[in-house]
């Protein structure tokens, strides 16, 4: 079994987000870059197909130059080789493009990647790559187990969980669930010296429209000082909430 996971190279968020150009883009300076949380569970749930069933694990990001780290930390956790699509991500079509010609050109069985991305929340790619492909299309997975070509997935939906049997070739959504955060594997040494003598695969952009664009970024409004009134002033609470909070 080929399982191809889809790594975003995000913002850590405890990173202090700024921007530069009147606003126009991101700034990189003095920010710490991890893997998506999203997509990290569902790499720690490849290697243990790897582990257990013997799969092989490959690794893809659309990006520069600045993402390997990202990629060779997927390594060190377990991940058999690693492919950068060398272009920048931009747009969610364009990397969905991208993703899809590289899903084609390895004939992966299983393709996971997070429901989002931690910086944009857009939740596009792994549907539009689906789309593309036309293959069975799971999102908001928090559970899958394989046997042979048949898959069986629980799913989270409004109001409850749907359990799902379908069959490979297939695209996940993953998130939290897929595995619990405390089987979040942390790469040892043995690890992170493995991880710089397996493959990093550079491939050029495959040919795709860039359909959107950032404008303009805009941090959220900054909290107003906290209000503290006397317990015995419920009159002056309920003019507050009334008439400045206006939540009553």
């Amino acid at each position: 079994m080929k399982i191809l996971v889809c790594i975003s190279h995000v913002p850590d968020t405890t990173s202090k987000i700024n921007f530069t150009n009147n606003d126009s883009e991101f700034d990189t300076n003095g920010v710490q870059f991890v893997i998506n949380p999203n997509d990290e569970f569902g790499l720690t749930r490849a290697i243990w197909f790897q582990e257990q069933q013997g799969a092989t694990v490959t690794v893809v990001n659309v990006g520069g130059p600045e993402t390997e780290p990202t990629l060779r930390k997927a390594l060190a956790i377990g991940a058999n080789e690693a492919i950068r699509v060398n272009a920048n991500p931009t747009d969610g079509y364009f990397v969905a493009k991208q993703l899809a010609e590289v899903i084609k050109n390895g004939a992966y069985d299983v393709i996971i990647a997070g429901k989002e991305s931690l910086d944009y929340n857009g939740g596009m790619v792994p549907g539009m790559i689906a789309g593309l492909l036309e293959y069975n299309f799971l999102n908001s997975c928090t559970n899958i187990t394989i046997e042979g070509t048949t898959v069986n997935a629980i799913r989270e939906i409004d109001g409850g969980k749907e359990t799902i049997s379908t069959t490979l070739p297939i695209i996940i959504g993953g998130q939290k669930g897929l595995v619990e955060e405390k089987d979040l594997r942390i790469p040892n040494m043995r690890g992170i010296m493995t991880a710089r003598t397996k493959p990093l695969t550079i491939v050029e952009a495959f040919g795709a429209s860039i359909n959107t664009k950032a404008v303009k970024f805009e941090k959220p409004a900054p909290k107003s000082a906290v209000k503290l009134i006397s317990a015995d002033n419920l009159d002056e609470l309920i003019n507050l909430l009334h008439n400045e909070a206006k939540v009553i």
